[in-house]
């Protein structure tokens, strides 16, 4: 009878147990559903919060309610734009493609600190773009490297992506796949672009062999289940990428430090870029010949003539991968930007770079209140005109058949783009609101 009751006892204490944690759970979930309906009201029943509220006024997040932590401090984050007046909020987040002018959190008072996060293109919104507007905010999350946070290398998982030889092909074969295949990939979809890089391209493609695989200047077809843009990390796409010589990387835009998955793609799977972008794109090589950089004051006959030549000499093109046989990265830039910044790319041991960029601004809030706490002055950031910049676009003068009015575009969108910032710069250092009407009216009368 003995063991039959120690069974039972058993039992019952975990039933006992069972039932203690389902009541805690209980509880648990209670709280937390009264603290999202507390986080929903407006103001007036706002939830109290004792830590700093940063509000994303770009709705970035979705995050209607969060407590951060940010080391040893804790800022409460929301997209609830009635926190504007809250007397505990300090600053305001903006993602800079949704930046609007229709939406703004004025008047801005002293304790507003306004905050950037743009790691896109200046054609998503070239008001941000010039010195009038950009100074108007205290902290930076931009892909230059003179931000505050810089997000040059926001499409770098880690150095060993690049040293990594998992997709590198024996030159032999490649060779071997010269009989059907051109010695130069191009694979892009977003056509006409700022940077003129189809133009380019086109005339290029005069003077070598290239299989075109995007919408643009299309003359091969990738297998169905490939032609997705969100295809462009799958597997299989990566094994026909990996079978060229050359793959030609041109940005949308020419900036110092836009730098995009155009350029590390390639670097990774051990195939030869052919880069146009970022004119100081040297800053960020792996190493000084892993890359061959297009000079556009050049004519593309040249390059051609170029690549056909490593093309047909085997020992010279090896130069440009002779890194990635040796996995030796000596680009010192690079290798202390991957190893010191704050945030990672597909990695869950690390901070996200919003996570990073949150936090920076969190801290440096916190950082403010303990000097008024010590008496103190409060210290002020402000943006600088290099924390997003980018010259006006060019165009290149060849002959183009057909031609396309999207390539008119560009120069006018950034020269009305610069009338926008001065207005928008002056609208808001008078800290009232205003329409959408008052301000189209101040641009076209400016």
């Amino acid at each position: 009878m003995w063991p039959v009751s120690v069974k039972k006892l058993c039992a019952f204490c975990f039933c006992a147990c069972a039932f203690v944690f389902l009541i805690m759970t209980f509880q648990v979930i209670e709280q937390l559903g009264q603290f999202e309906q507390n986080t929903l009201r407006q103001q007036g029943t706002h939830v109290q919060v004792q830590y700093p509220v940063i509000v994303w006024w770009s709705p970035l997040t979705g995050e209607l309610g969060r407590l951060g932590e940010c080391g040893h401090n804790r800022c409460f984050f929301t997209v609830n734009k009635s926190y504007h007046s809250h007397p505990q909020t300090k600053a305001f987040l903006f993602y800079g493609t949704d930046f609007s002018i229709e939406s703004l959190p004025l008047p801005r008072h002293e304790q507003h600190q306004w905050a950037l996060f743009h790691e896109e293109s200046p054609k998503n919104n070239y008001k941000l773009f010039h010195e009038p507007l950009i100074t108007l905010f205290n902290h930076t999350a931009t892909f230059s490297r003179r931000s505050h946070l810089p997000l040059t290398t926001q499409h770098l998982e880690a150095l060993n992506a690049l040293s990594s030889q998992t997709h590198l092909l024996p030159l032999s074969y490649k060779n071997q796949l010269r009989r059907t295949l051109a010695p130069v990939a191009y694979v892009q979809s977003d056509c006409d672009p700022p940077s003129d890089r189809d133009v380019y391209i086109q005339e290029l493609m005069k003077h070598i062999q290239v299989d075109s695989y995007g919408q643009c200047l299309h003359n091969k077809d990738l297998p169905p289940h490939l032609r997705d843009s969100t295809a462009m990390d799958d597997h299989d796409f990566y094994q026909i990428l990996a079978q060229y010589k050359f793959i030609l990387a041109f940005e949308n835009a020419v900036c110092d430090d836009y730098i995009t998955e155009k350029l590390w793609r390639p670097l990774k799977l051990g195939i030869v870029p052919v880069y146009y972008g970022a004119p100081n794109v040297r800053m960020w090589l792996p190493d000084n010949r892993s890359a061959v950089v297009v000079n556009p004051n050049e004519p593309p006959k040249k390059l051609a003539q170029y690549l056909k030549r490593l093309d047909e000499n085997d020992g010279e093109y090896l130069k440009y991968l002779e890194w990635k046989q040796k996995r030796e990265i000596s680009n010192v830039n690079l290798v202390t930007e991957l190893k010191e910044r704050p945030w990672g790319v597909q990695d869950l041991g690390q901070d996200s770079f919003i996570d990073a960029f949150e936090c920076m601004v969190c801290n440096r809030v916190w950082e403010n209140i303990h000097r008024r706490e010590k008496k103190l002055p409060s210290k002020v950031w402000r943006a600088e005109e290099s924390h997003l910049t980018c010259p006006p676009p060019e165009l290149f003068e060849f002959a183009v058949s057909p031609s396309s009015s999207l390539r008119q575009i560009w120069r006018a969108s950034y020269e009305q783009s610069r009338r926008e910032a001065r207005v928008l710069g002056l609208m808001l250092r008078r800290n009232t609101n205003f329409t959408v009407t008052q301000f189209w009216r101040e641009v076209f009368t400016d």
